[in-house]
């Protein structure tokens, strides 16, 4: 029977009754926090597009890590800003053993042992081109920059890394890079796959903060058209079948129609990335007295959760994880 026998207000009518009909909670397992580093010592520096989210040197990004630990949140995907004499067209810095990201990832295990350390895997930071691939005649090939992503995961590997994030969109490579851990004895290192990362106007932030914004053309030729949602369903059978241990979603809030469908189908942990864009657009609003702040951060966040994603890269984790520490409810 419906109304008046049936009043779904009764489980909305006190906070007591919310709680117990909440279908979702967040925690900070829930979170990968992203970090930028930057060459240099004792650097912090605001990415004006996104404000209050820094770049570190390394010395100051194990403090900030000190923080993030102390707070509960266990997992970081680190991105560095490379310098523009070692860029080039191959991508060879990228797998420099002494590398920013390199020294990084030992500096980092070494101080936080039971860190869980992911690495993003993509030439665009260390492209003179500022694509995520090799470019010849203008064309951004496959096969040779799985090579080089290859490589470039091996050395993260070898840094003392516990799981690579190849953000590329090349085909194949997580075939190859799982080839090659396994070759090396590495099985039970992770791959978290950019399943579905869309050609998106959401990165600009980003592409700011790390000074990798492509030099020409566009991205479309191999990350996904938003228009599609059908072919992230392919995408996710093949980085399954080829070895991933976790997909991806980027971006997060305009994709979730996405997120529901890998998580309704995958048999592995399904992730989102609140891109930079996204945190922008709520900084940005709630500064400017349009939107409630707080309110709006979590609503974001239910919203991945509510759609089935497992894990959250969010660049609001860590306030969210110093809500919880304080005993606010979130």
């Amino acid at each position: 029977m419906a109304f008046p026998y049936q009043r779904k207000r009764i489980n909305r009518a006190s906070h007591a009754t919310r709680e117990l009909m909440a279908e979702n909670h967040l925690t900070v397992n829930d979170f990968i926090v992203p970090l930028f580093i930057m060459p240099g010592e004792n650097k912090k520096e605001e990415i004006h597009a996104m404000p209050d989210y820094y770049r570190f040197s390394l010395d100051l990004v194990l403090e900030e890590i000190q923080e993030l630990w102390n707070l509960g949140l266990k997992a970081v995907l680190l991105f560095v800003m490379v310098e523009e004499h070692e860029k080039d067209n191959t991508g060879v810095s990228a797998a420099n053993p002494n590398g920013l990201m390199q020294k990084s990832i030992k500096a980092i295990k070494s101080r936080f042992p039971d860190l869980l350390v992911m690495t993003d895997v993509a030439l665009d930071p260390y492209s003179s081109f500022g694509h995520d691939g090799i470019v010849e005649e203008g064309k951004i090939v496959n096969d040779k920059t799985s090579k080089a992503l290859v490589n470039m995961a091996i050395s993260h590997i070898k840094a003392g890394a516990d799981w690579v994030a190849p953000s590329d969109m090349m085909d194949g490579r997580i075939a190859a890079i799982r080839q090659a851990f396994n070759e090396k004895g590495w099985e039970d290192k992770g791959i978290l796959a950019y399943t579905a990362k869309y050609a998106s106007n959401l990165y600009g932030p980003f592409r700011i903060a790390l000074d990798s914004a492509p030099g020409f053309g566009d991205k479309k030729s191999y990350q996904m058209d938003f228009r599609n949602s059908k072919e992230a369903l392919h995408e996710a059978e093949l980085d399954i079948v080829e070895g991933a241990d976790m997909i991806m979603v980027k971006p997060g809030s305009w994709y979730l129609d996405v997120v529901k469908d890998l998580s309704n189908h995958s048999n592995i942990p399904v992730s989102a990335y609140q891109v930079s864009g996204e945190y922008a657009m709520i900084k940005t609003a709630a500064n400017a007295g349009f939107l409630n702040y707080r309110e709006s951060m979590l609503e974001s966040l239910y919203a991945f959760k509510r759609a089935g994603a497992q894990v959250i890269l969010s660049y609001f984790a860590k306030e969210v994880a110093e809500l919880i520490q304080q005993g606010e409810h979130v």
